[in-house]
């Protein structure tokens, strides 16, 4: 196998990307926000409605992504300022700016790689795990809280879309002035694409060696 053999299979594995990301781009386009007005003060009133603050299209829904999530790809791919329009959905309940107060939940700013019931003054349920919010340990939550942390206080339904939480999580980072780093894709992705690029290569080889087979039949005397 020569450089053209791997310069192949490195033009998959970024056209692949590539499409995971163009998919993404395709999603937001289509797919447009329910939440285009910043919930404030001034236009919030208690006591919350919490229902409304989660119940979305897809909220009703079971969630539909199975398997490892590859927190590399996505975050890599995520849409920070649709990120940043999700969480406009907690403003009532949470400060998202550096310095910010608790309001009903505790304050963002850092939260994500911070330790959990880390927030001094807020009264915590008790039901939150141990250990920190990890890219993982958000994205569950986020998925439906109530299952993450049984007896939480947090009436917040969850967010079944896939998109919605991995661009809330891809903003959430940015609240930060040492952001957590993004891992790196699961190998098994890449063995993947690899895989399926090696096999692509294979039948365009063999198609060529059988037609260059027909051609020198065909001139034979």
């Amino acid at each position: 196998m020569g450089d053209l053999f791997w310069n192949k299979i490195a033009g998959v594995i970024i056209g692949g990307v590539l499409f995971v990301m163009l998919v993404m781009e395709l999603g937001h386009l289509l797919v447009p926000s329910h939440a285009e007005y910043e919930l404030t003060a001034e236009n919030t009133s208690y006591p919350v409605n919490w229902e409304a603050l989660g119940s979305t299209a897809t909220a009703a829904a079971e969630p539909e992504d199975t398997g490892p999530v590859d927190f590399g790809l996505l975050l890599a791919a995520a849409d920070v300022s649709a990120g940043e329009r999700v969480v406009r959905r907690c403003a009532a309940c949470h400060s998202f700016e550096q310095g910010g107060g608790n309001g009903v939940g505790p304050a963002m700013w850092d939260v994500v790689g911070r330790a959990k019931n880390a927030i001094d003054g807020f009264g915590y349920s008790g039901a939150l795990p141990d250990g920190d919010w990890t890219y993982e340990a958000l994205y569950a939550f986020l998925e439906r809280p109530s299952a993450y942390a049984p007896g939480t206080s947090m009436s917040f339904r969850g967010l079944a879309n896939q998109t919605d939480r991995i661009n809330l999580i891809a903003y959430l980072r940015t609240l930060s002035d040492n952001p957590l780093p993004i891992p790196d894709p699961l190998p098994a992705v890449v063995e993947e694409v690899v895989e399926e690029a090696a096999g692509e290569i294979a039948e365009e080889i063999a198609g060529e060696e059988i037609a260059a087979e027909e051609i020198a039949e065909e001139e034979q005397p």
